[in-house]
């Protein structure tokens, strides 16, 4: 299986740069496996197509403010991108530019808050007050690397998921931005279970698969955790026949790793491309992905490729917007 089998055109000016004005009237792209069909609603037409017979999984990570941008003594500026913590108040980071930095250099954030670096790729944050406080405060909300603006006063709250709980993320799971607390409202009412699995997205979401053979490509790996209320809502829905929603290609990763390895919490380092056998998710909810990208080969597993790529160029057709703030589809 060859990379170029999942590229595919796209104006750049359907990168969507900014969120819809309203969360769930994005538009909705609805694909029936069986039938090979394609309808075009609105997100907030998504009731219409769930009921009692499915329950929907959602990933409630939260997205760090996870750009600091800083200086050194000398008051040059630096930018330190939080990846991961590793123990204590050490992260592994991505330094811009690392080239300007060594061992033991100082970057001042704020009043509240330094880093000595340890090595171009980690550093140990210094602060002594609460450290979500403060990041709160001195942090920015780090953006796709293809929204190419800065940041503005909306993007700390439309980055986010309503139902975003559990602090970890450097993306935002977004498949999950197009839901409004009114929505999950009726779902519940039209007697959908909703039920939830954490899942911190990494920077590794956004990168393009390199080598020509995709088998060869090593997938980024990210920590999940799945409640004990999820797993047994999931195993008694399975026994009584009914659906499991995957919310995003997140919760996807986090259902089947955690089910294949039969562990709660862990590292889910799986990659799904076309040919893998979905042992949970019974249908998703999903943006419109990167070309060449680990996410738009898992979609093309979950639904025929061809069909997938004739769904695309459709969305192209009709100038739905891509990617993270961009418009969505539920594949069933």
């Amino acid at each position: 299986m060859i990379l170029s089998e999942f590229d595919y055109e796209l104006p750049r000016e359907l990168i969507a740069q900014v969120p819809c004005p309203k969360r769930d009237n994005s538009n909705l792209m609805v694909l029936n496996k069986a039938d090979k069909t394609i309808e075009h609603r609105k997100f907030l037409n998504i009731t219409e197509y769930l009921s009692e017979d499915d329950v929907l999984v959602l990933n409630n990570t939260r997205v760090i403010p996870a750009r600091l941008l800083g200086k050194k003594a000398t008051g040059a500026n630096i930018e330190v991108f939080l990846l991961e913590k590793q123990c204590g108040n050490i992260w592994k980071v991505m330094i811009k530019p690392a080239k300007r930095v060594k061992e033991d250099t100082e970057i001042v954030f704020s009043e509240e808050l330094k880093a000595r670096v340890i090595s171009k790729e980690e550093v140990e944050l210094i602060y002594e007050d609460d450290f979500n406080e403060i990041l709160n405060r001195t942090g920015n909300i780090p953006l796709p690397p293809y929204i190419n603006r800065e940041n503005n006063s909306q993007d700390a709250e439309r980055y986010q998921t309503v139902y975003a709980q559990t602090p970890g993320s450097v993306a935002a799971p977004t498949a999950g931005l197009h839901f409004t607390e009114k929505l999950l409202k009726e779902l519940k009412k039209k007697g959908v279970q909703i039920c939830y699995v954490t899942l911190n997205v990494g920077l590794g979401t956004f990168k393009p698969v390199q080598c020509e053979n995709i088998l060869e490509h090593k997938i980024h790996q990210e920590y999940y955790e799945v409640p004990e209320t999820t797993v047994n809502i999931i195993k008694n829905a399975k026994a009584q026949g009914k659906n499991i929603v995957a919310v995003g290609t997140t919760t996807v990763r986090t259902l089947e790793t955690a089910f294949a390895q039969k562990k709660n919490k862990g590292y889910s380092e799986l990659f799904i491309y076309p040919g893998y056998q979905f042992q949970v998710v019974d249908k998703l909810i999903t943006n419109f992905h990167l070309p060449k990208s680990t996410l738009l080969m898992l979609v093309s597993a979950f639904a025929e490729k061809d069909f997938v790529f004739k769904a695309y160029r459709e969305a192209v057709e009709k100038k739905y917007r891509f990617f993270s703030y961009g418009d969505c589809m539920l594949i069933f």
